[in-house]
């Protein structure tokens, strides 16, 4: 069976843009099942298409805004995160990875999620409550799915 892949994003230096980061330091200390690969995607851009390739489910961790109250968790599908273009940030980096992902990787394309958090940089960065609820809910899905 394909394997799952969680992969986590942002920016390490910038604060409200490091929560995929520390989502990633969180579960690079804790038990992983077998089938579940951990990874740092920071800012790897176009170079995550080739991450996702062979995948069953990929889950994202990282900061979103302009979708919730600040450190409330968001978990969207890929025509959710697509839905979204204009208000990701990110100059709408991921709902245009999603959109290339068929032209680009071989079917069967991953069961793919968004697992966010509100980060205001006007805001204090996400406290470690945030962090681990948001680590939990990757592990959940990256587990069991959207369904």
């Amino acid at each position: 069976m394909p394997p799952i892949a969680i992969i986590c994003l942002g920016n390490r230096f910038v604060p409200g843009d490091d929560l995929g980061c520390r989502v990633f330091d969180h579960l690079a200390n804790a038990p992983l099942p077998a089938d579940v690969e951990l990874i740092d995607g920071g800012l790897c851009g176009l170079d995550l298409l080739y991450l996702m390739e062979g995948k069953r489910r990929v889950v994202f961790a990282d900061a979103v805004a302009g979708m919730a109250a600040h450190d409330e968790i968001v978990v969207l599908d890929r025509a959710g995160v697509a839905a979204y273009a204009a208000n990701y940030g990110h100059g709408a980096g991921l709902p245009y990875l999603l959109h290339l992902l068929p032209e680009v990787c071989r079917a069967p394309l991953p069961e793919i999620a968004l697992v966010g958090a509100e980060c205001r940089p006007e805001a204090s960065a996400a406290d470690e409550t945030t962090v681990r609820a948001l680590a939990e809910r990757c592990m959940a899905l990256a587990v069991h799915g959207l369904h």
